[in-house]
């Protein structure tokens, strides 16, 4: 059992600006799949009234969030300044990078690097060395937690409890044949992932996609990120990716954890 404790979230209080809350919604509205809107769509897909859609609109329109022709929105790549602040705050993307590439380039395969969000797992770097997935990934692209190499790894630095109430508040759909979605069984091989100190996952995010990941850790001990190696099941296998790769992997976790060691990120 892991005893450490996972922070309470914070619910809506005195302090809580709902109005702020409601552009985040407008603005998680756009996607790839609806990247232009009408005012009505952006109402509907936000959960708001139009009049209040409206607002939000305009007033992202004014500070340049997005752009308009009269009847769609859309965002504008000042968007990306809020996503940026985060990556320049945080010291373990400048570090991990060399590191990441030098890998690459020794296992002739594509690694990220990844945090948890929810029950989810967001690409914050990604080093490819050719499209092997039909998923396109780049920083920002999110995938679930629990059929991902780097999910379980992040998954496991959580207690048991917290790691069982995330699997259970999103959905748990099975992506291929070989895809694991039953809580217990999940639970139990992430435990082992925090037994073994990394992650194997084959082909249950995507068919032919085996992934290997392993854990960075920062200052604190605990696990700020993880990273992973991917390469394709009609090159190699489970064992071949274990026997060739995961040396290599954990070589470049620990010293990028040792880089955040040393930076005190």
């Amino acid at each position: 059992m892991n005893n450490r404790a996972e922070p309470t979230t914070p619910r809506p209080g005195d302090n809580y600006v709902q109005s702020f809350a409601r552009g985040l919604q407008v603005l998680r509205s756009f996607s790839a799949q609806a990247p232009r809107q009408t005012l009505s769509e952006v109402a509907e897909r936000a959960s708001l009234t139009r009049a209040g859609a409206r607002r939000i609109l305009l007033t992202l329109l004014t500070l340049g969030y997005v752009q308009s022709d009269g009847k769609l929105f859309w965002l504008t790549p000042r968007v990306l300044d809020l996503g940026f602040a985060y990556l320049s705050s945080m010291p373990i993307w400048d570090l991990a990078e060399p590191a990441v590439e030098a890998l690459v380039n020794r296992v002739k395969e594509s690694s990220s690097v990844a945090v948890l969000d929810g029950a989810e797992v967001v690409y914050v770097m990604r080093v490819p060395t050719q499209k092997i997935m039909k998923i396109s990934l780049g920083i920002g692209s999110r995938l679930p937690a629990f059929c991902t190499s780097l999910g379980r790894v992040l998954l496991s630095d959580l207690e048991d409890s917290e790691i069982v109430r995330r699997l259970q508040s999103a959905p748990r759909t099975a992506l291929t044949r070989h895809t694991v979605t039953e809580i217990p069984k999940l639970l139990s091989r992430i435990q082992q992932v925090r037994k073994q100190g990394w992650c194997l996952a084959n082909q249950e995010l995507e068919e032919g996609l085996i992934s290997v990941a392993a854990p960075l850790h920062g200052a604190d001990g605990r696990i700020a990120a993880a990273i992973n190696v991917s390469g394709q099941a009609n090159r190699t296998n489970a064992q071949a990716i274990q026997e060739q790769i995961l040396p290599h992997l954990l070589d470049t976790a620990q010293t990028i954890s040792r880089l955040l060691r040393h930076k005190g990120g």
